[in-house]
């Protein structure tokens, strides 16, 4: 598999299957990060170019909860508040690093970055700044993937340390190993919420790909979430795939009855709480601060009901930008999270 084969294949997967995985964002491939690819259409949004984008700085005005009460009680927890990170927090990281000649090193989000087509044309290996964390106290020994482009050293790195202002004093360092890009082939069993039919899942195709599903589900937008491709057996060769749709309105049996007479497939319909529609219009917004500095490189769905945000760092900054949108629909991946 090639560089620009293997980061969509970890993008767009990243995006369908982040909520029910949970793992960290994956691992992407050097090349692509830092010396560019081509890319194709996806629904996952990359982030632009740091050259052709200028940082705009924000204000946010934080009404925080009294305290002159002993009756007050403590601020809610909110979703994500896990992977939230503040000064003096010791995290973990992992990803590219770029040691240019002068300069202190960087940990760089992996974040595909448009180039010229000509291969003449590619840029030397940068990371933008609102997706850069300087690193202290770094060995530049311990890369895997070691090398050196126009006098710039690249490679792999994993680390702990303490975090701050977008710094991380290394406290350890270890080379990743190298990691497959996932495939059909390694996809774990996935519960259904629906009970499979007597008999079983059938092991047919899942029909998406007729131009009468398509069309069914293009219509009814703003009534369903979905659809998502569940795989009850993991994702070996010839095992059965159930296609799962959440309806946010109307009635789920004449839902699944109309439905049923252009799809022949295994289907599980069950009730979601925002549409496709909704699901975009989060996303929208959400592609609104890839340009303000906060470090947000990518958008996509995860499962029926939330939006999947890729960033560095999840700090209060980005909670702050990230709240009015919606904190408890996003699903959020980060490239520096606490070390619990």
């Amino acid at each position: 598999m090639n560089p620009v084969d293997e980061m969509d294949d970890l993008l767009n997967r990243a995006g369908a299957r982040w909520r029910a995985d949970q793992q960290p964002p994956p691992e992407p491939d050097l090349d692509f990060i830092l010396n560019g690819g081509r890319k194709r259409r996806r629904r996952w949004v990359p982030a632009v170019a740091a050259a052709s984008v200028a940082a705009i700085a924000i204000g946010v005005i934080a009404v925080l909860p009294k305290h002159d009460s002993p009756t007050a009680q403590a601020p809610a927890r909110s979703a994500n508040d896990d992977l939230l990170v503040h000064d003096g927090d010791q995290v973990r990281a992992k990803g590219p690093v770029v040691i240019a000649p002068g300069k202190e090193p960087v940990l760089c989000a992996p974040v595909p970055i448009p180039v010229p087509e000509a291969p003449d044309k590619l840029p030397p290996p940068n990371c933008p700044a609102q997706y850069a964390v300087t690193l202290k106290g770094f060995d530049a020994a311990e890369l895997r993937d070691p090398r050196i482009t126009d006098g710039i050293r690249t490679g792999y790195a994993e680390l702990t340390g303490t975090w701050s202002a977008r710094t991380i004093d290394v406290h350890t360092q270890t080379v990743p190993p190298v990691r497959p890009a996932p495939t059909g082939a390694n996809i774990p069993a996935e519960q259904v919420p629906c009970p499979a039919p007597a008999g079983g899942w059938s092991t047919a195709p899942n029909e998406l790909d007729k131009v009468a599903v398509s069309r069914f589900l293009n219509s009814r937008q703003d009534q369903i979430a979905g659809p998502v491709v569940r795989y009850p057996q993991g994702g070996r060769a010839g095992a059965p795939q159930v296609l799962e749709i959440g309806v946010v309105h109307g009635d789920l049996a004449a839902f699944q009855t109309a439905f049923q007479q252009v799809y022949r497939g295994n289907l599980c319909v069950v009730p979601a709480k925002l549409s496709v529609t909704d699901l975009d219009g989060i996303s929208a917004k959400v592609t609104g601060l890839m340009t303000r500095g906060l470090g947000v490189y990518g958008t996509g769905t995860a499962g029926l009901d939330k939006v999947s945000v890729s960033a560095l760092v999840y700090d209060d900054a980005l909670k702050n930008a990230l709240t009015p949108i919606g904190i408890d629909d996003l699903e959020l991946g980060t490239t520096v999270q606490p070390l619990r």
